[in-house]
């Protein structure tokens, strides 16, 4: 039977496979279309932009490439032809909008004999930022962080960044007039949508003729109203085209990369989804419940055996002056204190880029030994979930996962081990 130890290796070594599966570097070259007549214009945005950048250079040594992209501050990598810019994340700054402005440039530069090879991924709704006049940059940053504390789904985030961008919804596609335009795209997004990856920059916005003064009305009186108004009128940018648009990496595909892990330690995978949602403490309470049937009872399948999921949950705020912490850990502190020491289960809950929310760690991982270790520290750990004070409840007992920037992002990655039968009700 596995020690707690031996479950958090085992869990260690499934994320390690999670990230590895949506390296640039070792899966990019094998999306990439025919080499161009004319010159190869690199632009793009998002965590991962910097290292899709260089993956291109990697594989197109003999190709004219030029280009720009934007990436979150700390994710740059070195390039040898291709521009990189840093920028914020997840509120853009006015690094973002200057960077944004140069790539929309650029691609205003390309001619009919050069291909556009944009590279898109996770954070590129903040990172590409240039918002439709008559909004400004500060408008767009107060947007922002409305959108981060409204517990709205990603998708109707996502509606809303749209409608305010010149470069969301099809912006960069239109840009770049009538040469070929290819986008290779890292998918951070529940169920893949194109549209919903960085907001969309180069596929048409299925919402642009959509009245969205629901979402207004959810972010209530303290949105801009130059916002306001947006989200009440038809985008001006509606119409349809055709992209040429290539998912080089999803979380589907690190999610069963870490079930090989599994199988191959004989442990059995159960995967759960890559678009799970919802509020992330509600989710850690729903998914103790599974883990604590798959040890009692053996359903829906007998240990050992590893849940495993992927998606993005939501962390409203509310009125409550928020700690620190992001949805993972908030995720993991529901799920540890449900458990509540339980003998034979383990997990982790991260988030692949390598950073969760606004902090220094990619999440954090647990197992029996979490109601001794933090009753030992005197950590009330229920009144920490209420403030939303996650990661301090994690750092205080030395269980979070650092990763540092993994130049990737496949959205939430997270793995519930159950190493042996128990029949108490815990």
């Amino acid at each position: 039977m596995m020690t707690e130890d031996d479950a958090q290796d085992l869990l260690r070594r499934m994320l390690d496979a999670a990230v590895g599966a949506a390296d640039p570097a070792r899966v990019l070259a094998s999306y990439l279309p025919e080499k161009p007549r004319g010159r190869c214009i690199i632009l793009g945005g998002g965590k991962s932009a910097a290292s899709m950048a260089r993956a291109v250079e990697q594989a197109w040594p003999d190709v004219d490439l030029t280009g720009i992209v934007v990436t979150r501050y700390g994710h740059a990598v070195p390039t040898d032809r291709i521009t990189v810019r840093e920028a914020a994340h997840p509120v853009p700054d006015a690094a973002a909008e200057a960077a944004t402005r140069e790539i929309m440039e650029e691609a205003a530069k390309a001619g009919p004999d050069d291909l556009v090879l944009a590279l898109i991924s996770g954070g590129g709704s903040s990172l590409l930022s240039l918002p439709r006049p008559p909004l400004t940059l500060d408008d767009l940053i107060a947007v922002n962080r409305l959108l981060l504390a409204s517990g709205l789904s990603i998708s109707e985030m996502n509606k809303v960044r749209r409608r305010l961008s010149q470069v969301k919804g099809g912006g960069l596609a239109r840009a770049a007039g009538k040469a070929r335009l290819v986008t290779l795209a890292i998918s951070d997004v529940p169920g893949d949508d194109p549209e919903a990856i960085a907001s969309g920059p180069t596929v048409p916005d299925p919402t642009a003729q959509a009245d969205l003064s629901y979402l207004a009305d959810k972010l209530g009186p303290s949105l801009p109203q130059a916002a306001q108004d947006m989200l009440r009128t038809p985008s001006p940018d509606g119409e349809p085209f055709e992209p040429d648009y290539r998912l080089i990496a999803t979380p589907q595909a690190s999610l069963e990369a870490a079930a090989e892990v599994a199988r191959d330690a004989g442990v059995t995978p159960v995967l759960l989804g890559d678009s799970l949602e919802g509020e992330a403490r509600e989710l850690g309470i729903v998914m103790a419940g599974i883990a604590k049937a798959v040890a009692r009872h053996g359903t829906p399948v007998a240990p050992p055996a590893v849940l495993i999921s992927g998606g993005e949950t939501t962390v409203t705020v509310g009125d409550t002056k928020p700690g620190r912490g992001g949805r993972n850990t908030e995720f993991l502190l529901s799920l540890a204190l449900a458990l509540n020491g339980h003998p034979s289960i383990a997990a982790v809950a991260v988030d692949t880029d390598g950073i969760d929310g606004t902090e220094d760690a990619a999440g954090a991982i647990t197992g029996p030994s979490f109601p001794r270790a933090a009753a030992r520290r005197g950590i009330d750990t229920r009144r920490m979930l209420e403030m939303h004070d996650s990661f301090t409840v994690f750092e205080q007992l030395e269980y979070l996962v650092v990763t540092g920037p993994t130049l990737t992002n496949v959205n939430d990655f997270r793995a519930i081990v159950i190493h042996g039968q128990n029949n108490s009700r815990l």
